[in-house]
């Protein structure tokens, strides 16, 4: 029996694309085996923002996330392959990438700036019901 690729929502967040690292995170996740379905670099509108972080908008943090993840142009891509949700994060690292392990993107590339958000180069989907709904949310000519 063969099982159906997944999809996850991957974000490069501007700290990524202000570094240049857009292309080392990129041939990380392609050489892996993940393919790009669809990938954009766009400056992320508030209504966006508010809709992917709807958990967190009323929360005292949320303004330094928006005023961060709003700071500059970011790279949205959906990401396929078998398992993909849980292979992606598992690229990525632990989310503070002070204790983030070596080897993963936010060990090998991340570094806390001591600002008001954190700053840790790449979002992914925490599951494949997140995925669902944040592909839909970024690229709606996807959603299912």
């Amino acid at each position: 029996m063969t099982t159906l690729p997944s999809r996850t929502l991957i974000l490069l967040k501007p700290d990524a694309v202000r570094r240049g690292l857009t292309g080392e995170i990129l041939r990380r996740f392609e050489n892996k085996g993940y393919q790009v379905v669809a990938l954009r670099l766009l400056t992320a509108a508030a209504e966006t923002l508010a809709e992917h972080y709807a958990e967190h908008v009323s929360k005292p943090f949320y303004p330094g996330v928006e005023g961060y993840m709003s700071s500059g142009p970011l790279v949205a891509l959906v990401l396929e392959g078998h398992r993909v949700v849980e292979g992606a994060r598992s690229l990525m690292g632990a989310t503070d990438p002070t204790t983030a392990a070596p080897g993963t993107i936010r060990g090998d590339l991340g570094r806390d700036w001591g600002g008001e958000a954190i700053e840790n180069l790449v979002h992914g989907s925490d599951s494949d019901e997140s995925a669902a709904r944040e592909i839909a949310i970024w690229f709606p000519e996807l959603a299912a």
